[in-house]
């Protein structure tokens, strides 16, 4: 089987010829359809993810695919069941092997594709805003990266549960994709003043944030006395400071989102989340897709892509 490899972080990663892996006790071999690209995938390649697994490996967090045998110990899903799986690694390959645990069985009406962009885009911007910000109806929602991957399903989240969505995005074009996702109003972070275009709307109760650096000190001016600042990560390679005088002064609440860790500490919180996802699908509240695809011999294509911010929404990689 063909598998993405990382041999050194020094090293782009390469596809690689590989055994057939045979599930664990406990496992089941998934015949991966699609694989989910992650700005996590990126931190792994240079080693600088806290999670990034011992060289070599196989990159590739989130799949989708068809379970098609069993490890010891392992009733289910049953060969032949179409499943998501949230991995860590080892999804960019034709085949491999996940705890059955971690396995969420796709609704008929869901891609593969769509499969492989929604559990850490949807998950990660459900549990930050329902779980963490405790986001309400009415309130108002400020979502930087507007257009990347948890970014999009962060405005179509919050529009799904009655906020105000501001979104903040560069250009144009990904400004019209957020608005299409359910954005009530636009910032375009590369010609207007963040901060004061916040203020003009009246201020915002929660910020979504991905992107770190100058844009998270603007928003962090910009937030209502008790707003809730959710820290989901550093695309722009700043990872900001906070001013504790400030938090105490507006009565600002800064809190970080991992969704990956919540599969040790509180899987119970994850499933529930991703139940409530796929019931969201099942209505048309939402609706998770990929937005770029490439085939697995253009994946690095695909993560370049992902690098320099040109994508809108989600990217995967197609292995059938």
């Amino acid at each position: 089987m063909r598998a993405f490899r990382v041999i050194s972080h020094d090293v782009a990663p390469t596809i690689e010829t590989l055994p057939l892996p045979q599930p664990g006790p406990g496992q089941m071999r998934v015949r991966v359809h699609a694989c989910g690209l992650n700005f996590a995938d990126l931190l792994m390649i240079s080693g600088r993810y806290q999670d990034t697994p011992a060289l070599p490996f196989t990159l590739g967090m989130e799949v989708s695919g068809v379970v098609d045998a069993l490890g010891d110990g392992v009733s289910g899903p049953a060969p032949g069941t179409r499943v998501s799986v949230y991995g860590g690694q080892g999804g960019l390959a034709d085949y491999a092997c996940f705890d059955a645990a971690r396995a969420v069985v796709l609704p008929d009406a869901m891609t593969h594709e769509a499969a492989a962009a929604f559990q850490i885009a949807y998950g990660t911007s459900h549990l930050a805003l329902a779980h963490r910000a405790r986001l309400q109806p009415g309130e108002t929602l400020l979502v930087l990266g507007a257009a990347g991957g948890v970014g999009a399903a962060a405005v179509e989240i919050g529009h799904a549960m009655g906020a105000r969505v501001i979104a903040c995005a560069s250009g144009a074009a990904k400004l019209e994709a957020a608005r299409a996702a359910g954005a009530d109003h636009l910032i375009d972070a590369e010609t207007d003043d963040i901060r004061a275009a916040c203020k003009a709307f009246g201020g915002v109760d929660v910020v979504y944030d991905p992107v770190g650096g100058d844009q998270f000190k603007a928003a962090f001016r910009a937030c209502r006395p008790e707003a809730r600042i959710l820290s989901i990560g550093f695309a722009s390679g700043d990872v900001p400071q906070i001013p504790a005088n400030h938090l105490l002064v507006k009565n600002l609440t800064v809190m970080g989102l991992y969704w990956g860790g919540y599969m040790s500490f509180a899987p119970d919180i994850l499933t529930a989340s991703l139940a409530t996802l796929l019931e969201w699908t099942a209505a048309g509240r939402i609706a998770p897709r990929a937005h770029h695809s490439y085939p697995l011999d253009r994946a690095m294509e695909g993560l370049e892509m992902l690098r320099t911010r040109r994508s809108t929404g989600k990217i995967v990689v197609t292995m059938q």
